[in-house]
């Protein structure tokens, strides 16, 4: 069995100011860098060989922590974060091959991001709710397929995230590579839908703390045979 670990990036200045923050790129604040320090002792037991995070700064910033803080979930390597052709900030970086030996990669993509959230976003939720009514703005933060105006629904997500997570994140698990990864509410909850086998009506219930890590045992075929979250 190989360890594939989730975990929610700690919480953001926006989590906190309670606003719709989708692709905006907005930091962690204090309290969700302490969530993950306290993830990274939480992880004490695990040693993590390749993460992956999305492109947005709060969660890398949570895989960062998690893998500097406490050193020995590293195997003594040095995380590095691995940057693409694609990138236009890549400055060479697609020709320095890395030691495997020394170094722990960090692979970010945008598959991983969250939820676009359209015109909500930057909006206080709370004040949303109350102007244009809790039942319709509940169904755009939950629902399966509905679609927040001119952004994306769980669905939409789930269709950009599960062929990554399947091609790139399982590939390396399925051939024993304990594996990290930092992501969103909803990246993360269409990964757990297909992990858990879970249909779109669980999908209201599922709540995701941030800074909180969730274990899964997985097998050379990709099968589950157990979850732990570590609170």
């Amino acid at each position: 069995m190989t360890k594939l670990i989730l975990i929610r990036h700690g919480q953001s200045t926006w989590n906190a100011a309670n606003r719709f923050s989708g692709w905006v790129d907005v930091p962690l604040n204090k309290r969700g860098r302490v969530e993950a320090t306290l993830a990274a002792y939480k992880l004490k037991d695990y040693k993590i060989d390749i993460c992956f995070t999305s492109l947005l700064i709060r969660a890398i910033e949570t895989a960062v922590i998690c893998l500097t803080e406490n050193e020995e979930i590293c195997n003594g390597k040095s995380p590095v974060i691995k940057h693409t052709v694609d990138d236009p900030q890549w400055q060479g970086w697609d020709k320095y091959e890395g030691d495997a030996s020394e170094e722990l990669p960090i692979f970010t993509s945008m598959e991983l991001d969250e939820r676009y959230y359209g015109d909500l976003q930057g909006l206080n939720k709370a004040e949303t709710a109350e102007k244009l009514g809790e039942e319709l703005v509940h169904q755009w933060r939950r629902s399966f397929s509905v679609r927040p105006p001119n952004g994306e629904s769980l669905e939409d997500t789930m269709n950009r995230t599960l062929p990554f997570f399947k091609q790139r994140i399982l590939t390396h698990v399925k051939q024993g590579d304990t594996t990290l990864v930092a992501a969103h509410g909803n990246s993360l909850r269409s990964i757990i839908m297909e992990l858990d086998r879970l249909e779109p009506n669980d999908v209201p219930n599922l709540e995701l703390a941030t800074g909180q890590p969730i274990v899964y045992d997985v097998d050379e075929s990709g099968n589950v045979s157990n979850k732990l979250i570590l609170k």
